[in-house]
């Protein structure tokens, strides 16, 4: 299980740090409801669980692309694999950064290049 908290006292020991005015988490976690009927309202049945997988080498790509965005300094991002149920946890990304508006970007940036290039979600 992955601590937030913790996570933060070591992203607030790195040297990065010192340049960090902002730090910003997500948590990406197995819902009932499919994504065809939240994303496009196309009613289905109700989710028991999905099978997750991801491809590390692209994730660390999208993390390297992630760090050339303007003000980002600090990235951590842990993903599930295999089997999930619903309340699972899918995935946590911590992101740091100078302002606001580029901390904000960089998570919306990083956390939809691994949903949309990194993943592979079947829900079941």
């Amino acid at each position: 299980m992955i601590d937030l908290n913790q996570w933060l006292v070591e992203a607030k020991a790195d040297p990065s740090a010192e340049k960090c005015g902002m730090y910003l988490s997500h948590n990406g976690v197995v819902r009932k409801t499919a994504k065809a009927e939240v994303r496009q309202g196309i009613s289905s049945e109700p989710v028991k669980g999905m099978y997750f997988s991801y491809d590390q080498e692209k994730v660390d790509e999208a993390i390297e692309e992630a760090y050339k965005l303007p003000g980002i300094y600090y990235i951590r991002v842990w993903l599930a694999s295999g089997e999930l149920n619903v309340g699972d946890d899918i995935m946590y990304v911590l992101i740091g950064g100078d302002i606001r508006p580029h901390v904000i970007d960089g998570l919306q940036f990083l956390v939809g290049k691994i949903k949309t290039e990194c993943v592979n979600e079947i829900e079941k």
